[in-house]
């Protein structure tokens, strides 16, 4: 696909997930690839460490990741899953910091790691590449926010738990019986991501089925009337 601007002609990539490679020239995301070490990670892989110095970054392309945070006292905040095209450890690579969050395989993935001075020297070569990078941050940052106007604003455990919930719900499958959404997480994990223990979301979740707003089986969970949730999460 061509398209231009001004008296330059400009080639689009082929669509790749990811905001960043949306907007990268065919040139530029095969010069990308060259620079890309792709391997396959186990479930519990740990990418990298709160505290640790990033040396590059790493590309999810198939899979899911949990990025969190944790206490001295070994609690531990769930921010957010990233998904394939996203990369992992930006922040911290561009403004030369440790890393403010632990990476983990959520299960098995694909992911590709890029040195720390290929990935400069590629935005050097590419500036147009930098507006995708702002677009990251922005949305990192935005994803932030909500997680913690979740987890802080939030008063009590169900009204966290629905946020949480209809945030899912928003890349959901739309079925006559309702929202369909695979939900990869084990009780204990739900629990790291709206600060509670496991046993509270097992009872707030059976207390969700049993008013018919929301159900979880196995790894779906079945939400029948959107509007209900939202008037129960106080939105």
């Amino acid at each position: 696909m061509q398209f231009q601007i001004g008296n330059e002609r400009r080639t689009l990539a082929v669509s790749r997930p990811g905001h960043f490679f949306k907007q990268l020239s065919a040139t530029a995301l095969k010069d990308f690839e060259t620079l890309e070490h792709a391997a396959t990670y186990q479930q519990s892989a740990i990418l990298f460490m709160e505290r640790q110095v990033p040396h590059g970054v790493h590309i999810l392309l198939e899979g899911q990741v949990k990025l969190s945070i944790s206490s001295s006292e070994g609690k531990r905040l769930i921010l957010r899953i990233a998904k394939p095209g996203e990369i992992l450890g930006l922040t911290s690579l561009l403004s030369g910091r440790a890393h403010e969050v632990t990476a983990e395989v959520l299960h098995t993935c694909r992911i590709a790691y890029v040195r720390r001075e290929d990935f400069m020297h590629f935005l050097e070569k590419y500036p147009a590449a930098y507006q995708s990078v702002i677009q990251d941050v922005s949305l990192q940052y935005n994803e932030a926010c909500e997680q913690l106007r979740t987890v802080g604003l939030a008063a009590s455990v169900p009204e966290r738990l629905a946020r949480l919930l209809l945030e899912w719900a928003e890349t959901g499958q739309k079925t006559e019986n309702g929202t369909r959404v695979k939900v990869a997480l084990t009780h204990e994990e739900i629990g790291e991501f709206i600060g509670t223990s496991r046993e509270t979301v097992t009872r707030t979740l059976s207390d969700f089925k049993h008013k018919q707003l929301a159900a979880l089986h196995g790894s779906t969970l079945m939400i029948p009337n959107l509007m209900a949730l939202e008037t129960y999460a106080r939105i």
